[in-house]
C-alpha cells in the first residue's frame, strides 16, 4: 500500500470531501454517502484494495444525527494492507446506503448482517433479508436501544415452543439463536441469569 500521506493526499485530490478518521490502527478516512461506492472503486481499482474483508455499521444513539455509519474495511492481498472508509446515512429514520455487491460479492452476507442487526437498508442488494433473526422480527438488536437481555417476541416455530414451553423468545438472549443451552434453566444459564434489560434509556442496574 502507498504510505498513509501518499493514500490520504491521492484520494483527497481525488475525492475533495474526504476526511481523515481517527483510528488506532489502520488508515481510515470519512467521506459523503453518495461519493462512498466510486470512492471504493477507486480504492479497489487504483490503490489496489482488491478485497472487502468486513462491512459493518455504528449507531451513535437515537439523539444523535447523523445516527448511522456504515464502515468498509479494505485489504491489498498483494501488499498485505488495509484501509478504513466510513459514510454516514443521510436518513436516521430510515437509513440506507449503495449496496457494494457489484464491487465486491462478498458484500452479500455482510450487508444482510447490517440490515438484520441495525436496521439499514441497502438499495442494490439482489436478496436484502435477514441472515441471523427470523423472518418477521420486529427489532434490530444492535440498535442502541435495544436492551442487552433482548425484546420478546413470538417464536417463529410452534414445535419449539412446544418442545420448550414458551410462548415467546427473546433475543439475543433468553435462549435466542445468540445463546442456546439446551436442558438448562434459565436461571442459571450464562447471560439469562443477570439482569441485563438496561439499555441506553434505562439506567443500568447497580451490581
Amino acid at each position: 500500500m502507498p504510505a498513509t500521506h501518499d493514500l490520504a493526499a491521492a484520494l483527497a485530490r481525488k475525492f475533495p470531501q474526504v476526511a481523515p478518521r481517527a483510528s488506532t490502527d489502520w488508515p481510515a478516512f470519512n467521506i459523503p454517502a453518495d461519493q462512498a461506492l466510486t470512492a471504493l472503486q477507486w480504492l479497489r481499482d487504483e490503490a489496489g484494495f482488491d478485497m472487502l474483508t468486513d462491512l459493518t455499521a455504528i449507531d451513535w444513539s437515537a439523539a444523535a444525527s447523523p445516527r448511522f455509519t456504515v464502515v468498509w474495511h479494505l485489504t491489498s492481498t498483494s501488499r498485505f494492507d488495509c484501509v478504513r472508509i466510513a459514510a454516514a446515512c443521510a436518513d436516521d429514520t430510515s437509513p440506507s446506503m449503495p449496496s457494494a455487491i457489484a464491487l465486491w460479492p462478498s458484500a452479500n452476507w455482510h450487508e444482510r448482517e447490517a440490515y438484520d442487526m441495525f436496521g439499514i437498508a441497502f438499495p442494490g442488494h439482489p436478496d436484502l433479508r435477514r441472515i441471523l433473526m427470523w423472518d418477521g422480527y420486529p427489532y434490530h438488536p444492535l440498535r442502541k436501544e435495544f436492551p442487552l437481555a433482548g425484546l420478546d417476541a413470538p417464536l417463529p416455530d410452534a414445535e419449539v415452543a412446544e418442545e420448550t414451553g414458551a410462548r415467546v423468545q427473546a433475543a439475543p438472549y433468553m435462549g435466542g439463536p445468540f445463546v442456546a443451552t439446551p436442558g438448562e434453566s434459565a436461571g442459571v444459564a450464562e447471560p439469562c441469569g443477570r439482569d441485563q434489560s438496561w439499555s441506553e434509556g434505562k439506567e443500568k442496574p447497580a451490581p
